[in-house]
């Protein structure tokens, strides 16, 4: 449990089809609960105007980026916080533009739970839903990367006047795409909500007498904090890293496994340098430690240029992270329109990490119900097929083996903007340290 009575923490993904509705949502939770003052949001609501673009004045709580706000889409994560009776929590707002896929993935890499935003609108819900659209696909990716929690808000109500009929139609279609997924059925709340007028969201709405479930921030207080392995070695795998003038570089990531202490030495891998952590912040506040889960900033003695997204830092003493020379892992092949054979080099994304991979060897071909051995060696793995694959990164990438770090262990293989296969590492070949550059 937290120490010393520190409130709960979470991270939540924020996650759903272009134009459903997320930002504003998001926002307008955050100004709700104190996360930005009044006046912020009247600077907010006025370049909103100017764009002409009155309906996003929530949304720009977390469109901070100036291109974001000319354009009416979310390119990167933003992280804000915001606290409810019960927990604090940090939230993720991920693009639901398909252009934008890979920043969605880290997002969701880094979070205990999601929100899955659903427009209620008539045909927005079906252009998300079909087989364009990014519902479906969010949902996948969100439960191979590790979340079994979510709130499906189903938004926009105030559109179709707060209709319970369109609201169980959704609900019905949601369900059993979620259920097919993974997702168990009593890990799911689903609020009918309007984000934009807030109804649902806080407190009960007048509008729909019909809903006796929770509302939003009730739903949100029900997750589960998920435990924490504080006892595991030390893996931070890095979403960005910065240049701060008069402080340095400031390597941004969440800790997953293990605790990262002020002066402790870290390596990176791949990369392979060792330096010391000056500093910890977190929404800046400084920090002497930082357990899992914790979404952070930490200084240290390097370059930009020695560290990119994608890095894992971890403790030099204590089991630290190396490159890996290829990996074995389970793969089940989800999407993909004809037969994949050896050689086959789409791009695996797993947690901040994003490189083009190959097919090196098929070594056996399984049932995917059971994992009854079907045949060794086969020449092609297609749709509905799972198997074992030796896989050969075509740039330096850091992995763990998913019984021991199970975020640095589960990936994602996308190709022709689709998710083609996902997949668990069983074991990993590493490269031996080279001698490590210390600053």
């Amino acid at each position: 449990m937290e120490k010393e009575g520190k409130r709960e923490q979470m991270s939540l993904v924020v996650i759903g089809h272009v134009d459903s509705g997320k930002s504003t949502t998001t926002g307008h939770l955050i100004y709700k609960l104190g996360g930005i003052d009044q006046r912020t949001l009247e600077k907010l609501e006025e370049r909103a105007n100017q764009l002409n673009r009155s309906s996003f004045k929530f949304a720009f709580i977390m469109d901070d980026l100036k291109a974001e706000q000319e354009r009416g889409i979310t390119i990167d994560c933003t992280l804000r916080q915001f606290e409810t009776e019960k927990r604090k929590y940090t939230i993720i707002d991920a693009p639901g533009h398909r252009d934008f896929i890979k920043n969605m993935i880290t997002g969701t890499s880094q979070a205990d739970a999601a929100v899955l935003v659903i427009a209620a609108k008539s045909g927005e819900f079906e252009s998300g839903f079909s087989k364009e659209g990014s519902t479906k696909d969010h949902a996948l990716l969100a439960f191979t990367m590790g979340i079994k929690q979510c709130v499906v808000a189903i938004n926009k109500m105030d559109t179709i006047e707060y209709s319970q009929d369109r609201y169980d139609e959704i609900v019905e279609n949601v369900q059993d795409h979620l259920i097919k997924v993974g997702f168990k059925k009593d890990a799911v709340k689903y609020v009918p909500i309007s984000g934009f007028d807030g109804d649902n969201m806080m407190e009960k709405s007048d509008n729909l007498p019909w809903y006796k479930g929770p509302t939003m921030v009730e739903a949100l207080d029900s997750f589960k904090v998920p435990k924490r392995p504080t006892g595991k070695p030390l893996r931070i795998p890095i979403q960005d890293v910065y240049s701060i003038g008069g402080i340095g570089t400031v390597p941004v990531g969440r800790v997953e496994t293990g605790i990262l202490n002020r002066g402790q030495n870290i390596t990176f891998a791949p990369g392979n340098v060792t330096t010391e952590c000056k500093s910890i912040e977190a929404h800046h506040s400084k920090l002497e430690e930082a357990l899992p889960g914790e979404n952070i900033g930490f200084n240290v003695r390097l370059t930009k240029s020695d560290i990119k997204k994608g890095c894992v830092a971890g403790d030099s003493k204590n089991d630290p992270p190396l490159e890996c020379e290829s990996f074995i892992a389970h793969c089940i092949i989800m999407n993909h329109p004809g037969e994949i054979k050896p050689g086959y080099k789409p791009v695996l994304d797993i947690h901040t990490a994003h490189v083009a991979t190959e097919f090196t060897q098929l070594l056996s071909k399984r049932d995917k119900r059971s994992g009854k051995l079907i045949e060794e060696n086969p020449k092609y793995l297609k749709n509905g097929d799972s198997g074992n694959v030796l896989f050969t990164p075509s740039k330096p990438l850091c992995v763990e083996e998913f019984s021991k770090y199970p975020p640095l262990g589960r990936f994602v293989i996308r190709d022709m903007k689709r998710t083609v296969a996902v997949g668990v590492i069983q074991e990993v070949t590493k490269k031996e340290a080279s001698t490590k550059k210390k600053r």
